[in-house]
């Protein structure tokens, strides 16, 4: 298997398949947390789900009736970085899997899927309770061994943040269509690098991947292409949806990585709010950092986790 084998976000050479079904963030908003079940994600590729899950994880058998993981149930703190996280996520490699919350049916998940990523990676409590409708044997990753498997394949970290990108479009245009769109006061500060790791990422990238942009200039705009994402160096940048503001994005905070990543239409516009300098990293050299050094793609798919949790809450508020 080649490096290529395993560029999870490469363009399909066969056609895409049927637009995702809705996922449980749309079909129950008043979910406590982002939902349990990945949506299917053109990206996402079973057989390398498989071939991770089988090579780093646990053989289960779960029979019809039992519970995978119950509806608010709690991990240990830390998530994807403890070294003592009770969650396990689940490769299904025959059976189905029902996901319910709060009572209702939201999914179906069937052999070749994942799900229960959210509170491994996170460390948040369970969004749905999963049950088997069938007899079922899965492969099941705790955080410890995610954290394992990603450092030998990074790229499947990267088809982890594909698949909650897909999420995040379905919550962030159900958000675009309220006629009360959240505004700056709920705005969520995000920062995904702490101040070491930021410093190693300009260390690492060249000088001509630092950019400027001045107090009100727009970066992205809504709908434009992505050929890079960008790293707040200094200053502050906003966010929004349709002119709505939802999240703040300051020194070590990520943007403009969800085109980037899967090579789609910007979900959302920024701009400087004050003075800024910013790291702009494009594709290639996006894989290139995260398979020279896998924390800084462990790091971004806990941001993603969060990013996503936080437009789901504003969602169901």
């Amino acid at each position: 298997m080649t490096d290529d084998d395993l560029d999870f976000t490469a363009a399909p050479a066969s056609p895409a398949p049927a637009p995702p079904k809705a996922s449980p963030a749309a079909a129950a908003p008043s979910a406590p947390s982002a939902p349990a079940a990945p949506a299917k994600s053109k990206f996402y590729d079973a057989a390398i789900a498989r071939k991770l899950f089988q090579a780093h994880g646990v053989a289960e058998t779960i029979p019809a009736g039992g519970a995978f993981f119950v509806e608010n149930e709690k991990a240990s703190k830390g998530g994807l970085f403890s070294k003592a996280v009770a969650n396990r996520m689940f490769f299904i490699e025959s059976g189905e899997v029902s996901l319910t919350a709060q009572g209702k049916v939201l999914d179906a998940i069937g052999a070749g899927e994942i799900f229960g990523e959210m509170a491994v990676i996170t460390g948040g409590p369970r969004s749905a309770t999963a049950t088997a409708k069938s007899n079922c044997t899965a492969y099941s990753l705790d955080a410890v061994q995610l954290q394992s498997a990603i450092q030998r394949m990074p790229e499947f970290a990267l088809m982890l943040m594909s698949v909650m990108f897909d999420r995040l479009r379905l919550v962030a245009a159900r958000l675009a269509a309220r006629k009360v769109a959240p505004g700056l006061q709920t705005a969520r500060e995000a920062a995904t690098f702490p101040q070491d790791m930021l410093q190693q990422l300009q260390d690492y990238l060249h000088a001509s991947a630092k950019v400027r942009y001045e107090s009100g200039k727009v970066i992205m705009r809504e709908g434009d292409a992505g050929i890079c994402m960008y790293v707040v160096a200094k200053g502050r940048v906003a966010i929004a949806i349709r002119d709505k503001i939802v999240e703040m994005v300051g020194p070590g905070g990520t943007f403009g990585e969800m085109a980037l990543v899967d090579q789609s239409p910007r979900t959302a516009s920024a701009g400087a709010t004050v003075d800024c300098e910013l790291l702009s990293v494009n594709r290639k050299a996006l894989l290139d950092l995260i398979k020279a050094h896998p924390a800084f793609g462990v790091t971004m798919l806990r941001a993603v986790a969060d990013r996503l949790r936080h437009m789901n809450a504003l969602l169901a508020s």
